[in-house]
């Protein structure tokens, strides 16, 4: 029997209505997330068409094989077209910026989350936040008026040098680090802390031995995620770091980025069409292929090193 309201009448008559409006909101929404989804994969696929269409006319012109092994980027000049000095300053100036970075970025997420008192993680973090949004321009200027001078003074650095843009890219991605650290820590239940003290773990062997390896699919993410963005800084390099594309390591010369080198040479005034203006997108693509790689591996491991605690 139907339970009637205090008017005698049925309450289901009068929530149906309701109820209709609610489900036809629900559908709204799911078509606008839906939508939202739907741009953003149709833009990736924007991209990756651009990519591949021009490198595929690049490699038309040059071999790949020429291209990822050549030793020798001149296409001005010698019209070489070797692609080597570009990934090698990317992998030194991304590679030591995660050298740096991550282990700052790690600790600063295991302070705030297992050592920090509140007052001290309410003014840090949003300070870190902010640090996260400072535009990159801004680094690559304080790298080039306050830490290459002090490269020069101590190490007889050039005016430009990979270390003053490793150091600062070091900087810039400590923020990305300490807060998706901090996030997985967070997720870690207390049981499992209170328990590793309770067995009589010091606090830093239950954060090292027990917290850590419970959110180390989170924060492997993070480091991935991080070398990633030091891979495609753009910014800090090209005003840090310089523009020789000379095929070395050392990190107190000149160098450049695959990032630094679009940046420098998409300016406009190379014919559309021309094998140079082609090699930008072969270029970009090579770097496209990187970060999409690494983006694979953080979701790999994610997945493969994800706790579930009920």
């Amino acid at each position: 029997m139907a339970e009637r309201g205090e008017g005698g009448g049925p309450v289901l008559s009068r929530a149906l209505p309701e109820r209709r409006r609610w489900a036809g909101a629900e559908g709204a929404i799911h078509a606008a997330l839906l939508l939202a989804a739907g741009v953003a994969v149709l833009a990736t696929v924007a991209i990756a068409s651009v990519l591949f269409g021009n490198s595929l006319s690049f490699f038309t012109a040059v071999s790949p094989w020429t291209f990822y092994s050549g030793s020798v980027w001149s296409p001005d000049i010698r019209g070489l077209f070797g692609v080597l000095p570009l990934l090698v300053g990317t992998l030194v100036i991304a590679g030591g910026a995660a050298l740096l970075g991550i282990p700052l970025g790690l600790g600063a997420a295991l302070y705030l989350r297992e050592y920090a008192p509140a007052w001290v993680r309410s003014i840090v973090k949003p300070v870190l936040e902010i640090l996260a949004g400072v535009p990159t321009i801004v680094f690559g200027f304080f790298a080039l008026v306050f830490v290459t001078p002090a490269l020069q003074d101590w190490f007889g650095a050039s005016y430009f040098n990979g270390l003053s843009a490793i150091l600062v890219i070091a900087f810039l991605i400590v923020p990305l680090v300490s807060s998706l650290s901090e996030d997985a820590l967070a997720a870690v239940p207390s049981d499992l802390r209170e328990g590793a003290l309770a067995l009589g773990a010091t606090r830093f062997e239950a954060s090292v031995r027990v917290v850590l390896p419970a959110a180390l699919s989170g924060i492997g993410a993070s480091c991935l995620l991080a070398f990633s963005r030091a891979v495609g800084e753009t910014m800090v390099v090209v005003i840090a770091a310089g523009v020789h594309t000379d095929l070395h390591a050392d990190v107190l010369r000149p160098m450049t980025t695959l990032a630094g080198f679009v940046a420098r040479r998409a300016t406009g005034d190379l014919p559309t069409g021309s094998t140079l203006y082609q090699s930008l997108f072969a270029v970009g693509l090579t770097l496209f292929l990187m970060t999409l790689a690494l983006n694979l591996v953080s979701d790999r491991l994610r997945a493969r090193f994800r706790e579930e605690y009920a």
